[in-house]
């Protein structure tokens, strides 16, 4: 429930504090007074838009902080728990508003988002504007009025997720069905590329091992040649070869080393060079007999080598990457080739989110068809204390060509305002004044099955006097037994039935217009409901009809 409201620097109001009460509290005022702007900044603090037009001229900041008592309101406080905002039976929230059009937004101290700010909001007043009525001719908002006259909120959400997960799995298998189409030309077209490189049959590393064998080949005279030289100045010339003047050398040394033993380091070294020479040419003495000119072989690698240089160029890779870029094109090949297992698939699985979709879909539609016909006759009945004797509203539920988030079938509200008359579409009713009674039928009815506590009706009762407008009053106050109601009329026969009645002002202050309210005792109240009489001049007569109307309730 609201308990307070604090207001500082908004559009005229310069600093406002408002206690409210549980039951009925009406505010009155002259026009342009600034009874709406109350609404206003209650609306700001469920979500609404702001900018810097909302901040008093020749101030820096508005400030707009309103108190919960939560005692009796379980769901607002499951959601504060959830969020780590809970502050035991009492919710403070704050929202600001700079120059600049920046808004900060609290709940109990703590910063929070905009979109959490709307979540509690909506779960902490209601409000319901002069112009509902217009909102009420759209077929959406009729059919959020029956489904949450009926609390069907859950069992939508779980429509909504339904058809979210059937209708992401149709938007796969369409892409999936518009690859298959391409499929056979980009098959083919893989096909032959793989069934090349398959002909080719390149293997591992084979590339380099090919490209080191063919240097080799390639060279192998000047190999032979160079080779055999080394050999001959090594070991197999007569005089003078390498290992016969390293011998020499050593016996020398050795020699000397007898007289000077400082040398035998010299003779052990040369001795271990006769000895690695004598490998050397053993080991080249060898190689030469295994090496030979092979030119079959040297044009069978050279045409290896070609056919790869080929087709790699054809592929469009280097040499080097052709076999990886076979391996590549094989895994695609085999992706193509499991698109229709991958679409029967697909096709079994909307065929289980379809079922479960439709099943949760129909149940909607029987709750729905159920809370039709009660919210129809409940409507019908609030039709003739309006002043609409032998009128009729009934509720369509009209089947929808193709699934829905929100279900098989849109909601249209039909009326019929006098008797005798067929039902047709509320968008249809002619008279402004009929459109407003029915539209004040359906919120009070809406209002007495919302679980929220605090309902708030801003000039609901634009089109109406008289008679009916009495009957309104009660019916507001009857909710208010239950609920706290805040309502702004211009109708006496309202105001009269209010638990609580505030009075807005407002005030004109060294060149500056400022809104005052004001709680009013029981004299204020006959001197306001007598002003809303008879207008500027209160006479003794329309009191006496206020201090009437108000000793009545």
């Amino acid at each position: 429930m609201l308990t307070h409201i604090h207001i500082t620097n908004f559009t005229i109001i310069d600093k406002l504090d408002l206690s409210l009460n549980a039951g009925m509290t009406v505010l009155t005022g002259e026009t342009g007074a600034g009874k709406s702007i109350i609404i206003d900044a209650l609306g700001l603090i469920l979500g609404g838009r702001t900018d810097s037009s909302l901040v008093r001229h020749g101030t820096e900041r508005c400030d707009i902080t309103v108190t919960f008592s939560l005692a009796n309101d379980a769901i607002a406080k499951q959601w504060l728990r959830k969020h780590e905002l809970d502050n035991e039976d009492e919710c403070i929230v704050r929202r600001t508003i700079s120059q600049n059009g920046k808004s900060r937004v609290y709940i109990n101290g703590q910063p929070v988002t905009l979109q959490q700010l709307k979540d509690l909001g909506n779960r902490l007043i209601s409000i319901h504007g002069q112009h509902e009525h217009q909102t009420l001719q759209k077929k959406d908002r009729q059919r959020q009025l029956l489904d949450a006259f009926a609390g069907l909120q859950p069992q939508l959400a779980q429509v909504k997720q339904l058809h979210q997960q059937w209708h992401a799995k149709r938007q796969q298998l369409d892409e999936l069905i518009s690859k298959t189409k391409q499929r056979k030309l980009q098959q083919e077209y893989l096909q032959f590329q793989v069934q090349e490189l398959a002909e080719l049959n390149l293997q591992a590393n084979e590339l380099a091992e090919l490209q080191q064998e063919h240097q080799l080949l390639a060279n192998v005279d000047k190999i032979l040649q160079s080779s055999q030289q080394a050999l001959a100045s090594l070991s197999e010339t007569e005089q003078h070869n390498a290992i016969d003047l390293l011998q020499q050398v050593h016996a020398t040394i050795e020699g000397l080393s007898e007289t000077d033993a400082r040398l035998t380091a010299v003779a052990e070294l040369l001795n271990s060079a006769v000895i690695q020479a004598e490998e050397a040419s053993a080991e080249l003495r060898d190689y030469l007999k295994h090496i030979e000119a092979d030119p079959t072989r040297l044009n069978a690698i050279e045409e290896r080598l070609s056919a790869i240089y080929e087709l790699a160029r054809k592929h469009k890779v280097h040499p080097e990457q052709l076999f990886e870029h076979g391996v590549q094109l094989n895994s695609e090949l085999q992706q193509l080739s499991q698109l229709d297992d991958n679409l029967q698939e697909l096709a079994q699985l909307i065929k289980k989110f379809e079922a479960e979709y439709l099943a949760a879909a129909k149940d909607l539609t029987v709750k729905r068809q159920v809370a039709a016909s009660q919210l129809s006759q409940l409507i019908t009945e609030q039709m003739q204390r309006l002043a609409m004797t032998g009128g009729r509203f009934a509720i369509e539920l009209q089947p929808r060509d193709e699934y829905h988030a929100t279900g098989l079938e849109n909601v249209e509200f039909l009326v019929s305002a006098n008797p005798g008359y067929p039902l047709q579409s509320l968008s249809k009713v002619a008279s402004g004044g009929e459109l407003s009674r029915i539209s004040l039928a359906i919120q009070v009815i809406a209002a007495q099955y919302n679980p929220i506590p605090s309902l708030i009706f801003d000039e609901v009762d634009v089109g109406i006097g008289g008679g009916t407008a009495e009957v309104v009053g009660r019916l507001l106050r009857t909710i208010g037994a239950n609920r706290q109601v805040l309502c702004v009329t211009h109708l006496p026969q309202v105001a009269s039935q209010g638990h609580h009645h505030l009075q807005v002002e407002k005030q004109v202050s060294q060149q500056t217009t400022i809104t005052r309210i004001q709680m009013l005792d029981a004299e204020g109240r006959v001197i306001e409901v007598a002003r809303m009489l008879g207008g500027v001049h209160v006479t003794e007569q329309t009191l006496a009809h206020a201090k009437e109307m108000l000793s009545q309730v």
